[in-house]
Order: structure tokens, then C-alpha cells, then sequence
């Protein structure tokens, strides 16, 4: 997620937009009425056109006469000083902001300005972290304080001085994005999917219903990467709503640069595939989701949804018997199955031995031994046992063995031992006998390891192709 916002945000250079309601720059009478000896301080102050000077200059005003009464506004004009500099200078432009409320706790400049402020600064605190979590950690302590100035801002009342098309203009539209998108990504952070959600869809809603912010929702900027974040709640959410992820995921596929289409694509393909079982009428989707950012009524009939598991096992029954079934689609049927699906299928095992090649071993006892079958083996991830093998009891010599038998005897068991330590692959005989659905576990008596040697005597192991489809996300 980091890699895909850094290269978006190139398109949009992030800056503190204008300050938005402060007054002019007073002068020597009127309502602010300053001696002359300040009023040359202040003039030469806010009359520097380089933004670090003039930052240094109007807080060396500030010092020199703290009762000033151009003090907020100059504070509100610091805040857009600081805010100018490139890269901003976030930790001043800060205090600037504080400062203000602290005089004035409803000032409407300042409100925005810590939104947008200690948004930036939860990305510059992540800035180089790729892991998950160690974004998240460092990302939520300055974006809970952007959501705290957000919520007061989409709560803030038109201050009386302010007409309400100066108020629609210069705060609504300018600051209810960055509002919404804030929360959004707050919550996304904190894996507050339904929460992400809600913000996100408020935020399309907004910019959206307004002719002025419309096209925005079409360029390259924050709030087309807010629609990418939707898409990904959606995919994250539990269980995962794949077909809004993958219209978000392709109306930003259908907006963003041909060059940065590969890396969008991927979660927007993703959900489509998962949807719709394969990636036929992808283009179209795109195609469709370009130009509107609202789902049309149709989307669902649009795009058929993949058949459900209790379809394809089904299909996969009508063209073989139960006890043709290769291992991984009996697992497949008691996990996914109707209960009469399931009903016939383990009626199939019960009570019937096999011999089961290919079994990773997960742990180990003279007793019992758990294993993870071909199909439950992902790879990358630490094997998961699906099967329990309660042993035989065990071979026993002979009251009168031989110092050969011995011998023999006592290689064979240490090959066991060695056959059957974690992470090897072994092959085991056993009975089915019962099986758990949630974890699921297939447990099997008289179960028995079967040595290399013994293999080429071995009948052959029952196992005709898997019928079942791709395998599984992981839980």
C-alpha cells in the first residue's frame, strides 16, 4: 500500500492549501491599531517573500510584542508560512496551528491546517517502513490526532462573519475531503474495515455531488487514492466484498497513468478473479467503472459471481463416484459441502484404508502422528496438519529373536523415527474412522508408516486426479 501511494502522490504535490478566513494584513489604524515602531516590524515581516525568512521574521514579531493584536492572525499567517516552505516544515507549522487555538479553539484556519498537518506527519513517520504493522504503528499516533481535528471540523458551525458561499467555497469544499479521507484512513490503519468504508463512501458522495470537485474523482491526487483504499476495505473486509473491491479497484485502474496501471491492477484483478472465477470481462469492467465512480444498479448481474462450493462439488460428483475421489476433493466436500454432499461423501471413507504418499509431518509421537496433506500444504507458510494417524500398536520381537532380528529390528524402528520428524515427507497407511469440520482434522486408526524399501511391494496408492478447484486462501 505505501509503494502505490508514494508513486500516486507524485502526480499531486502535497501542500497546505491557503489559510482561509484571516484577515488582511491591518494597518496602522482601524481596528487593530499598532505604534509605528510595531507597525515597521510587522510590515517588514509579512513583506518577505522567502518563506523561511519570513517564517523567522514574523515569529521574532511575535516575541518582540506577544499582546500584539494582529497576534492570531499572524499566527494563522505563520501557519501558511510554514506551509509553504518545500518540504513543509510540519513540526513548526504545528505549533503555529496550536497557538491559534489556544487563543481561538473554533479558529476555522487552524482546525484545517492540524487536519491536514498531522496527516502528513503520520506519512513522514512512516516514510521507509514496508511492513504492515510497523506502518500502522507508526502512522496511527499523528492520524488519530487528524481524525480528532477532522471530526471538529465536519462538526464546525459558519462563524458569524462568514457569508455562507464563503463558507461552502473556502472550508466545505476546500477541507471535507481531506475530512473524510482521514478517518477513512485512520480506520483502514486500525483495520476498522466497516469504519474505512463509511468514510470513504462519504467522501466520493461529497466530491462527487459537487460539479466543481467532480473531476477529481478522474485525476491522479489524494482522492482518487482514497478510492483505492475503498477498494481495498472492501477486499479486507470480513467476509471480503470482492465485486465493490473490484470496481473501485478498476475505476482507479481506468484513471491513473498508463504506467502506473500494472501496479493498481493487481488488487482491482484480484477481487475481479475471486468474484467471477476467472479473469474473462475484466477490460470490460474497466472500461464500465472509468468514467463513474458510482456502481451501476446492474453491476451484479453484470458480472456473474463464480459457482459456490456447493455447485462445484456438484458438478465434480456428476462425473465421479465417491470412492474415485482423490483425497484433497473428499477434504474439499466435508469442508464445503451440503450435508447431504458431506453425508455421502464420508459414508465413502468411513472405515475404508488407504495408503496416503506425500504426507509432510507436523508432529510426531510412537502413538500418534499428524500430518498435512499435498493439498493443504501452501507454499511459503508453515504446514498446517489436516490428518491424524493414531498408530497400530507396535511391532514387537520375537521372545527368542536372533541377534540379526535384533538388528534388523532395531534399524527399522530408527528409520521410523527418522521417517516421521517434523517436516519430512512420508508415506502412511491408515483406516478413516472420524473427521472435525471447524479445525478441520481427518482423524485415521491403525495407522502405519510405510518405509521406501517397503514401497515398491506396496499396493498402489489410491490417487486419481483432484477435481477440486484452486487451492484456498489461507486462514
Amino acid at each position: 500500500m505505501r509503494i502505490v501511494k508514494a508513486t500516486l502522490l507524485t502526480c499531486a504535490v502535497a501542500a497546505l492549501p491557503s489559510v482561509l478566513f484571516a484577515q488582511a494584513a491591518p494597518a496602522a489604524g482601524g481596528q487593530c491599531q499598532m505604534p509605528d515602531a510595531e507597525y515597521q516590524v510587522y510590515n517588514n515581516a509579512n513583506t518577505q517573500t522567502d518563506p523561511k525568512a519570513k517564517a523567522a521574521a514574523l515569529e521574532a514579531y511575535l516575541t518582540q510584542f506577544p499582546n500584539s493584536c494582529a497576534k492570531q492572525g499572524t499566527l494563522v499567517n505563520l501557519i501558511a508560512t510554514y506551509g509553504s516552505e518545500n518540504p513543509i516544515d510540519i513540526p513548526h507549522a504545528i505549533s503555529a496551528a496550536d497557538r491559534v487555538l489556544q487563543l481561538d479553539p473554533n479558529n476555522l484556519d487552524a482546525v484545517a491546517a492540524e487536519t491536514f498537518l498531522h496527516n502528513l506527519a503520520a506519512t513522514a513517520a512512516a516514510t521507509g517502513l514496508t511492513d504492515p504493522a510497523k506502518v500502522a504503528a507508526a502512522e496511527v499516533p499523528e492520524l488519530d490526532k487528524a481524525v480528532e481535528y477532522a471530526q471538529k471540523g465536519l462538526a464546525a458551525a459558519k462563524p458569524a462573519n462568514v457569508t455562507d458561499d464563503a463558507f461552502n467555497t473556502a472550508f466545505k469544499e476546500k477541507w471535507y475531503p481531506t475530512f473524510y479521507g482521514v478517518i477513512g484512513n485512520d480506520a483502514l490503519q486500525k483495520k476498522d474495515y466497516a469504519g474505512a468504508i463509511d468514510a470513504f463512501k462519504k467522501e466520493i458522495a461529497f466530491v462527487s455531488a459537487d460539479p466543481k470537485l467532480a473531476p477529481q474523482l478522474n485525476t491522479p491526487n489524494q482522492i482518487l487514492l482514497d478510492v483505492y483504499y475503498l477498494a481495498s476495505a472492501y477486499y479486507q473486509s470480513t467476509p471480503p466484498d470482492y465485486l465493490n473491491c473490484a470496481f473501485y479497484g478498476a475505476h482507479v485502474v481506468g484513471n491513473v497513468p498508463d504506467a502506473m496501471k500494472p501496479q493498481f491492477a493487481t488488487l482491482a484483478k484480484y477481487c475481479y478473479k475471486q468474484y467471477h472465477g476467472k479473469d474473462d470481462g475484466y477490460d470490460q469492467l474497466v472500461q464500465l467503472a472509468t468514467p463513474s465512480i458510482n456502481p451501476p444498479a446492474t453491476l451484479a448481474t453484470t458480472i456473474t459471481p463464480k459457482p459456490t462450493p456447493a455447485q462445484i462439488i456438484a458438478d465434480i460428483l456428476k462425473t465421479t463416484t465417491p470412492d474415485q475421489l482423490a483425497t484433497a476433493d473428499k477434504e474439499y466436500i466435508l469442508q464445503n459441502g451440503s450435508p447431504d454432499q458431506v453425508e455421502t461423501v464420508w459414508n465413502s471413507m468411513k472405515g475404508k484404508s488407504f495408503q496416503f504418499p506425500g504426507m509432510v509431518v507436523v508432529a510426531a509421537t510412537p502413538q500418534q502422528i499428524q500430518v498435512a496433506s499435498p493439498a493443504a500444504v501452501v507454499p511459503g507458510q508453515t504446514p498446517t496438519a489436516d490428518l491424524t494417524f493414531n498408530m497400530a500398536a507396535p511391532e514387537e520381537l520375537p521372545a527368542k529373536a536372533t541377534a540379526a532380528q535384533k538388528s534388523a529390528f532395531q534399524k527399522k524402528q530408527d528409520a521410523i523415527a527418522e521417517a516421521v520428524q517434523p517436516g519430512k515427507t512420508v508415506t502412511l497407511t491408515g483406516t478413516f474412522d472420524s473427521y472435525t469440520p471447524k479445525p478441520f482434522m481427518i482423524t485415521l486408526t491403525d495407522g502405519a508408516v510405510v518405509l521406501p524399501e517397503a514401497k515398491k511391494a506396496a499396493p498402489a496408492a489410491h490417487a486419481p486426479a483432484a477435481h477440486r478447484p484452486a487451492a484456498r486462501k489461507a486462514k
